[in-house]
């Protein structure tokens, strides 16, 4: 989860190369004849004879944190982790992204789980940090699609279809994902569907799904101002600027606990928002926003010009287009709110209201851009814990460990489902693509 107020690399000839040969190997079906579908018991059964191991996992990622586009070690890891499995390896894929393919037993649905990699670098982590490090949940992610990919490895004799397992570099700069797309990992698989799940502040062993929401994208705008008066008028400017926002930063605990019950208000507070960093720096003021929905771009835009008109010689630039905002189509959060409700329990989900958190986004918004998926939250908050421990980017975060096999029965059960042949799925997704 990329966070500031403040989302497609071209892999070298020879990886690329290197990866078309692996991927188009990677199509044989698993001999020895399809046992019958995945069931539920038979996840909660595996995943609970991995969890400890999963557990060790992560924390052995967390005590070698690597930022973004440095994450060799945990490369290594992973795809140790995979050909152990015995699924179909690539490396190197839009930096040091790893792509895991298994096969099931019978034809069926490719589809996708994305796990990312990388740690939260120094400048990105509130109130700054020594070094890279995993607060924002990155390792609990990578056990959970490493968790998923060892479950359905050992019922690949029950599973249909194609399960594509994409560890992606680089989340928090935003670039992955672009990266792992422009490798060509979705057109070369004939991936139709994606899948993935973030560490949020809510109880561990909870599911928040955000059913038509999602997170926001992120505008940059520049303004120069001239004269001798400059600077000072680059304070005020940013201040101006400033004052567009309509949701504040958190300051304390309670803040932060106000922001995860404003997202479950149905047209409360987050429905429609604008969260800015405007700040001076000489005779320039540097504004990073983000708005829900996403349409109102336009708007905040032509707000900010406006703000600048007063100042005599300001120049306002922007300087590329605004990042997209990863936006859950409704009925397919509802598709797998009704699987989680099924599967793992009743009680189980959360349903947000509104587009959360409303100062970080997600490179995730690039593949729902093209092909239909879902995005939830899993809950990592302890019982009593503050909620900092929970909340990404957070010094103090540290998430409850118990979450990994939760999230590891909730999403090799969705993945079985979803590779299922067409005829024998409880659900069909929203189509979309471009």
């Amino acid at each position: 989860m990329e966070h500031a107020v403040a989302r497609r690399t071209l892999l070298a000839g020879a990886a690329a190369a290197g990866a078309a040969t692996v991927w188009a190997g990677a199509g044989k079906a698993v001999a020895g004849g399809w046992k019958g579908p995945v069931e539920q018991s038979a996840v909660a059964a595996e995943t609970a004879r991995l969890e400890r191991a999963l557990i060790e996992l992560r924390r052995d990622i967390h005590r070698h944190p690597e930022a973004p586009g440095q994450e060799k070690r945990t490369t290594a890891v992973v795809a140790r982790e995979l050909r152990a499995a015995g699924l179909t390896v690539t490396t190197g894929v839009g930096g040091h992204g790893v792509v895991g393919v298994l096969r099931g037993s019978r034809p069926g649905r490719t589809v996708a789980y994305r796990a990312d990699t990388d740690a939260v670098p120094p400048r990105d982590i509130v109130g700054t940090g020594p070094a890279p490090a995993h607060v924002c949940g990155h390792d609990v992610h990578t056990a959970v699609g490493i968790g998923v990919a060892r479950v359905l490895a050992r019922l690949r004799h029950h599973l249909s279809g194609t399960a594509v397992f994409l560890f992606q570099p680089a989340e928090e700069t935003l670039s992955g994902a672009r990266a792992l797309i422009d490798a060509g990992v979705l057109e070369r698989l004939s991936i139709e569907e994606i899948h993935a799940l973030h560490c949020g502040p809510f109880p561990v062993g909870r599911f928040a799904v955000l059913p038509g929401h999602g997170m926001p994208g992120q505008d940059k705008a520049e303004v120069t101002l001239s004269g001798p008066d400059a600077f000072e008028a680059a304070r005020r400017l940013a201040a101006d600027i400033g004052a567009l926002a309509t949701v504040a930063l958190p300051r304390s605990p309670a803040d932060l606990e106000r922001l995860v019950a404003d997202a479950l208000i149905p047209d409360g507070p987050l429905a429609r928002f604008v969260a800015v960093r405007a700040t001076a720096e000489k005779a320039k003021v540097n504004v990073s926003y983000r708005c829900w929905p996403q349409e109102r771009y336009v708007e905040v835009r032509e707000a900010i010009r406006r703000a600048a008109r007063p100042y005599a010689g300001a120049g306002v630039r922007f300087p590329a287009e605004p990042f997209p905002a990863m936006v859950c189509p409704d009925h397919d959060a509802r598709l797998l709110a009704r699987h989680l409700r099924r599967t793992v329990g009743r009680n189980t989900v959360i349903e947000l209201r509104a587009a959360f958190p409303p100062f970080s986004g997600e490179d995730f918004a690039l593949y729902l851009n093209r092909i239909p998926g879902t995005y939830t939250f899993l809950g990592v908050r302890a019982p009593g814990a503050p909620i900092t421990t929970s909340y990404p980017h957070y010094p103090d975060f540290s998430p409850d460990e118990r979450a990994i096999g939760v999230g590891v029965r909730a999403m090799a059960g969705w993945i079985a489902e979803r590779t299922r042949p067409a005829r024998e799925r409880p659900g069909g997704f929203t189509h979309r693509g471009n």
